[in-house]
């Protein structure tokens, strides 16, 4: 069996919580390495790079918050572009830039993500299909990694997470998922990593 590396960020703009990093800690596996990642542009992809060389994982599942959805959301394409809404956790808040010079317009995923969203559904957990992973860090780090990976069978992609219920409160309003879920639906992903 092979090793999966699933990484889940640190909190970032007016958040005191990240989902992504709290899913982190209720995984188990011998076969899983998780790490938190830093919401800051460059140093991110940097330390994703520095993971994948040092645990050479058969798959990679990187997780972020997206805010404002109600489902668990498989990313199916990474766009070459920084364009960030909000400052990272540093101050950079690079526009209209490109990830890679001279890179492609975008890289797909190459996670199973018709039949993850299929076993999550099937399993009662509210899941579909995202077509944009947006212009901040989830973005970047995705697609950094696809640029990385390309060439080496390492099978990888990016899920994006709703918020979870103890986060109602700094986001007034916008749906929420109880954390046990969100877990129950990325044991469901990596499972499919493990066939």
């Amino acid at each position: 069996m092979g090793i999966i590396l699933v990484t889940g960020f640190e909190p970032f703009g007016t958040s005191s919580m990240n989902p992504s990093g709290e899913i982190l800690r209720s995984l188990k596996g011998d076969d899983l390495i998780t790490a938190i990642l830093p919401v800051t542009f460059g140093v991110v992809s940097a330390k994703l790079r520095e993971l994948i060389d040092l645990h050479k994982p058969t798959a990679v599942l990187c997780l972020g918050q997206a805010e404002g959805r109600s489902e668990l959301t498989p990313e199916r394409i990474a766009i070459n572009l920084f364009d960030a809404r909000i400052p990272d956790n540093v101050g950079n808040m690079p526009k209209s830039q490109s990830i890679v010079i001279d890179g492609p317009d975008g890289y797909f995923s190459t996670l199973p993500i018709e039949s993850m969203v299929a076993a999550m559904k099937a399993a009662g957990i509210p899941a579909s299909i995202s077509l944009t992973a947006g212009t901040f860090i989830c973005n970047h780090v995705f697609y950094s990694m696809q640029d990385y990976l390309k060439a080496s069978g390492v099978v990888s992609g990016f899920v994006h997470v709703p918020l979870m219920d103890e986060q109602r409160s700094e986001f007034p309003g916008l749906p929420t998922m109880p954390l046990r879920q969100m877990v129950a639906g990325v044991e469901i992903a990596l499972n499919l990593l493990r066939v």
